[in-house]
């Protein structure tokens, strides 16, 4: 890709370092370099309602329940002009976790806790007059985590159903919309050493609308963060995703930037604000687009609210 592409981004995340790399934070007690962690008066017994987290978001994950804006400049099949022009896409999220009731573990940061998630992912095309709205992906689900030390593992049951935009319906572009929706129960093991996290695991899709949609899905991928301590982290992720319905053939994606730690209240952990360059390639996370192969480079604010 073009190097002035990419300029603003570094631009970016040389500035978010340097503004948050002048002081330095307290850890929450069994806080992860992740930020995840959980307060010492929740860290045993029954705990209704937790308001901390002991599983680490994926850095890399496109469908990670997380809020954040991103732009995106590439390949998108179905959405590209014939002449060849690169489209240009802004996508957002607006997700959450909520704890439900947390049972602690012998030590700080350790047990198992159920959570209820939700999250809403959209696309616009920004080469349109109206910024049309391509796809959005409604994902609503009940999660059960179990950390141990440096191992935690995320069993997940959720819902997916994906919409067209109105705006892109009005195109002549001959597409048709797939009443797409599904159910899925994931299971991802994660194990941290050092500044190096690895996970694997996958999911099974079922109740399928249409039944082209994978019925199997493996998962895995790696995740690099410096100091534990610092108000500001280098991090890095790549992230694969391998669908029975292509083959098996898997999807990259990789992040590369600056987490940006604010400090939680009351000692609890604190949430993070990622600066992150985006690279992807290989089958479309975003639901109507499901069979279409797509690429792209972009750089993206995520926020751990």
């Amino acid at each position: 890709m073009n190097w002035r592409f990419w300029r603003p981004g570094i631009l970016v995340v040389a500035l978010a370092w340097l503004a948050a790399a002048a002081s330095a934070g307290a850890q929450t007690v069994g806080a992860t370099r992740c930020g995840t962690g959980v307060h010492e008066s929740e860290a045993t017994g029954t705990v209704l309602l937790p308001d901390d987290q002991s599983f680490c978001a994926l850095v890399a994950d496109p469908k990670e329940p997380s809020t954040f804006i991103s732009y995106l400049r590439g390949r998108f099949r179905t959405l590209d002009d014939p002449s060849g022009v690169v489209t240009n896409i802004a996508t957002i999220g607006v997700g959450d976790t909520f704890g439900l009731i947390r049972f602690g573990g012998p030590a700080a940061g350790e047990g198992f806790q159920l959570d209820a998630i939700g999250a809403i992912f959209a696309q616009f095309d920004v080469g349109t007059p109206s910024t049309d709205l391509i796809n959005t992906d409604y994902i609503i689900g009940v999660p059960l985590t179990f950390r141990r030390s440096g191992f935690s593992l995320r069993t997940k049951l959720y819902h997916q159903s994906s919409h067209l935009g109105d705006e892109y319906l009005l195109r002549d572009t001959g597409t048709e919309r797939a009443n797409l929706s599904f159910e899925s129960f994931e299971v991802l093991a994660s194990i941290e050493i050092g500044p190096l996290r690895a996970y694997g695991g996958g999911e099974h899709l079922f109740r399928r609308e249409p039944e082209t949609v994978a019925a199997k899905v493996w998962h895995g991928g790696f995740e690099l963060r410096s100091g534990a301590n610092a108000r500001a982290q280098l991090i890095g992720g790549i992230d694969l995703k391998a669908p029975e319905n292509h083959n098996w053939s898997p999807a990259t994606s990789a992040r590369l930037g600056i987490a940006v730690r604010r400090t939680g209240a009351e000692g609890h952990p604190g949430r993070l604000i990622n600066f992150v360059l985006e690279l992807y390639e290989g089958p479309s996370p975003y639901g109507q687009f499901f069979q279409d192969d797509i690429s792209y480079v972009g750089f993206g604010v995520h926020l751990g609210l």
